[in-house]
């Protein structure tokens, strides 16, 4: 998903970026909060951002000045809302950027707008519907997890078509060809990802079920068998 440094037209990098930097702003503003109301979160803030950077960082090649990855992403947005997830999802890509040469500078407000933004809005928004429907905590996890990693590709697809339209069809016929290359990997890849972060979720809400209760994931336990399954709200 990470586009190259310097494969965007400059207007483009510059737009992208006016258009990732209120999420961001305004995701500062929400982390700063949680973390002086709710020292304790840290260590679960980080081990988010932990696994959203090693997840995103298994690269493998795609789309010419593109590649493609899990993004990790659904997690923190299920734990601790989108907003916290765009400052980590930035935090991840710029170290990318400058330790790994994994995206770009220059490219860095496409890659927060698709991977830090609307990936993480997208899962939330479904997991929250699925909620309503009463389903079980993991399988909305799944989804959301699902979601969050396959709309970042239909974004940066969307970027990419928006830069580097097709001479015959334009931009529709661009953004054909790159979402049909990056689907070949991409759903295979959300899957793995939507089972992962179900793995994960179940580790947490073993280890830490009084943090996820404050944060709101489980609000009551009930039991199934020999098992306590956890509401989600």
């Amino acid at each position: 998903m990470h586009i190259a440094e310097g494969f965007l037209p400059p207007a483009h990098a510059v737009a992208w970026g006016v258009a990732s930097a209120p999420f961001v702003v305004h995701g500062v503003r929400s982390l700063t909060r949680e973390v002086r109301e709710h020292p304790e979160s840290t260590l679960l803030l980080g081990a988010s951002g932990a696994f959203t950077f090693v997840l995103s960082a298994l690269k493998l090649p795609s789309v010419t000045g593109s590649c493609s990855h899990p993004t990790g992403t659904g997690l923190g947005a299920l734990l601790f809302r989108p907003p916290i997830m765009a400052v980590l999802g930035t935090i991840t890509l710029l170290f990318q950027a400058l330790l790994l040469a994994h995206g770009g500078l220059t490219t860095l407000g496409a890659n927060v707008f698709s991977m830090a933004v609307v990936g993480p809005w997208a899962g939330y928004g479904v997991y929250r519907l699925l909620r309503r429907f009463d389903l079980p905590l993991m399988v909305t996890v799944f989804a959301a997890a699902f979601v969050a990693d396959l709309s970042t590709y239909c974004v940066t697809s969307v970027q990419l078509a928006l830069a580097f339209p097709d001479p015959g069809s334009g931009f529709l016929g661009a953004l054909g060809k790159f979402g049909s290359i990056f689907a070949v990997t991409q759903i295979p890849l959300a899957v793995s990802e939507g089972l992962l972060t179900v793995l994960v979720m179940r580790l947490l809400v073993q280890s830490s079920k009084g943090e996820l209760t404050r944060l709101g994931v489980l609000v009551a336990g009930r039991e199934t068998g020999a098992n306590a399954e956890a509401v989600a709200r």
